[in-house]
């Protein structure tokens, strides 16, 4: 069953939200896994594609948004409208919603911040995983 984990940043910036996400596609590729990244929007993909690019010095994370002709994806896909189609290890949602083919994948990232809109998301998104008996992790991360 999908293990979905909760990561609440201590401040509402969404900057520090799309610097998490990169951070955790790194941690996840170099444990050999393959990771999806779902965001709320095309636009939304397209900043942060350049921003695994820079978000730190000398770090190189193969990724690209995703498209459906990918034969081969590079281990981190980016996208908004479309299910990858290859295995994928770990999905991090970016997006408002949770993706209807969020139980494929092993682990489950809900990146939270303190922006009120965002925190309601959160608990309903966290209330939807608990009825359906998913295992759930809270992380309260520090500023």
């Amino acid at each position: 069953m999908t293990r979905v984990d909760f990561y609440v940043l201590p401040n509402a910036d969404p900057a520090q939200r799309s610097l998490l996400a990169c951070r955790l596609a790194e941690k996840a590729y170099s444990q050999g896994l393959k990771v999806y990244i779902h965001t709320a929007s095309e636009n939304e993909s397209q900043q942060l594609d350049e921003l695994l690019w820079t978000f730190r010095q000398g770090s190189f994370l193969p990724h690209a948004i995703h498209s459906a002709n990918d034969d081969e994806p590079p281990a981190i896909l980016l996208g908004h409208a479309h299910e990858p189609s290859s295995h994928i290890d770990v999905l991090i949602n970016l997006g408002a919603e949770i993706p209807p083919f969020f139980s494929r994948f092993e682990r489950v990232a809900e990146l939270v911040d303190q922006r009120p809109e965002l925190l309601a998301q959160s608990r309903e998104r966290f209330r939807f995983y608990r009825e359906r008996g998913y295992d759930l992790n809270s992380h309260q991360l520090k500023a």
